[in-house]
Parts: C-alpha cells; sequence; structure tokens
C-alpha cells in the first residue's frame, strides 16, 4: 500500500477501512453491532473520484495489503443489450467469487457508474426496466455476498441510495495534489532516462496541476518518445520536453471531452430508434439507456 501515491486524507481512509475489515468479526459479531447495523456489515467499499486516479491500482494494492487474489470485472463486460443477460451475468460474477474457496478473491467492478446508478421510476421501455432489474440484483448479492466487493466509480453523487447505505465506506481518489504530482514524476522518469538528474521536478508538479496520474504517465510516454528519435548528447530527457508533453496531453482531454459530448445525444436516439423499430419483436433491447 505504501507504493501508492494518495492524499494523506485518503491514506487515511484507506487505514480505517484495513481495520475494519481486519476487525470485521470481532466489530459486528462479537460487539455485537449486527443488532443495530445489519446492513451495514457489507465488505462493499466503493472508490470514487475522476478518471486515472488510479482506483484500480489502489483496489489492487488493497487485494494485496489483505493477502487476496482480485476478480476484476469491468461493467462493460456483464452489460448485455438482450433482456435478462446482464442479471444472470452478475449472478455469475458473484457465484464463481463463492467457489473461489480456499484461495478466497476480493471482487473488484471497474467503471461502475451505470450498475450503481439511481433506478428508474418512469419506466417506458424494457431498456429501462432492464436496467432497473440488474441493479436489483446486484443489491441481492451485496446482501448475500461475504467476501470484500470493490466498486469503482467517478461521481459518487450519482448512486442509488440503496447502495449508498449497503457500501461500507466510500472512499474518495481525487486528483493528485502538489507533492503527489511531484512524486508521481520522480517514479515515473525512472534513473535509467538520460537528462533526468537535471529534470525540474517541482516546476513539472506545479505546471500539470489538474491532471491525472495517468495523463502524467501519458505525458511522459509521448515527451520519451521524442526524446528517443535525437541522436547523440540530444538524446537526453529535458523539463521543456516534459511541458511541451503536457501541453499536448491538456490540447487531447479537452479535444476528446468535446467529442464525447457531442455524439452522445446523437448514439442515444439512434439506440433509442432502433429499439423502437423491432428489437423489440426480436426479445432485445439496449440496456445502456
Amino acid at each position: 500500500m505504501s507504493d501508492v501515491i494518495l492524499p494523506e486524507a485518503t491514506r487515511d481512509q484507506i487505514t480505517v477501512l484495513l481495520s475494519r475489515i481486519r476487525n470485521h468479526d470481532l466489530i459486528y459479531h462479537q460487539w455485537g453491532l449486527v443488532e443495530v447495523d445489519p446492513i451495514g456489515q457489507s465488505k462493499a467499499v466503493n472508490f470514487y473520484g475522476p478518471p486515472g486516479t488510479g482506483k484500480s491500482m489502489l483496489a489492487e494494492a488493497l487485494a494485496s495489503e489483505l493477502g487476496l487474489r482480485v476478480l476484476d470485472v469491468s461493467y462493460a463486460e456483464i452489460e448485455s443489450k438482450y433482456v435478462g443477460d446482464t442479471p444472470k451475468k452478475i449472478r455469475a460474477v458473484f457465484r464463481a467469487v463463492h467457489q473461489a474457496t480456499p484461495s478466497p478473491v476480493l471482487l473488484f467492478f471497474d467503471e461502475a457508474d451505470a450498475i450503481l446508478g439511481r433506478r428508474m421510476t418512469n419506466v417506458t421501455q424494457a431498456a429501462d426496466h432492464s436496467v432497473n432489474v440488474s441493479r436489483a440484483v446486484m443489491l441481492k448479492e451485496l446482501d448475500l455476498a461475504k467476501g470484500i466487493v470493490v466498486f469503482a466509480t467517478n461521481l459518487a453523487r450519482n448512486i442509488d441510495a440503496a447502495f449508498v447505505r449497503r457500501i461500507m465506506q466510500h472512499v474518495p481518489v481525487p486528483l493528485p495534489d502538489e507533492p503527489g504530482r511531484f512524486r508521481i514524476w520522480e517514479r515515473m522518469i525512472t534513473s535509467r532516462v538520460p537528462g533526468r538528474e537535471a529534470v525540474d521536478w517541482a516546476a513539472l508538479a506545479a505546471r500539470s496541476e489538474g491532471l491525472s496520474g495517468g495523463d502524467i504517465r501519458n505525458a511522459v510516454v509521448l515527451a520519451l518518445a521524442r526524446v528517443a528519435e535525437r541522436f547523440g548528447l540530444e538524446q537526453v530527457v529535458r523539463t521543456s520536453d516534459l511541458e511541451q508533453a503536457i501541453k499536448h496531453v491538456r490540447q487531447a482531454k479537452k479535444a476528446i471531452g468535446r467529442r464525447r459530448r457531442e455524439p452522445r445525444a446523437w448514439h442515444t436516439t439512434i439506440d433509442r430508434y432502433t429499439f423502437d423499430s423491432g428489437a423489440e419483436s426480436n426479445g432485445e433491447s439496449d440496456a445502456s439507456s
């Protein structure tokens, strides 16, 4: 866990989380907390924060700290356009966890915003009903789960209240602060990179405000790719190379963000049109709406 670069507030929450997991039987059963907080005895955790902040890495570190293997499931892997398929896949995942003895696992749901989102109250299409059924199945499986389940989400405020109650701890994984960015830059540029000793880490940390650890990694790869094309004494990394890479990463993030917003409505319209135009008769629906 010491290898994961986290703000102190988040690290403190992880310390508490580890204590809650390790002392779960003592707290809930020997001390009787289960009698007044039966839902709270769940071992489900939510790591929430922007993309690229290391939620997956943190889940792996948590599993390592507890001596568990990780069963990594992306919601995209279990989502299906066929009505009833997604709930079946959710049940199958938890069944695999139950059967994982004597080598227990930590079940990690990456990109879990869709499955934990608020249930729809005005259900007008089979696809909407299917999403609600999937969420109900997930709630039931969480109630029955004996092991540790970790979710990674981007927006905690969008989580359905029923999931909020069943998740024992919501841990923020924010964008790195300046000291955190300093350490990330230092770690990403290894000692074997020529010119490393002259890099101005403080300048990079200051100029990469708002970037995630994943963004910094992308900037490093971009800068080193350019350095690798040079020859002789010029084949060294400079602070200016990395600063230029930061600019490119920011430009790419801005462009990608703009493109993601624009086609979204278009895809939603097409999906609705496809469903209304006859998918129902084929027993199909789009669970992504």
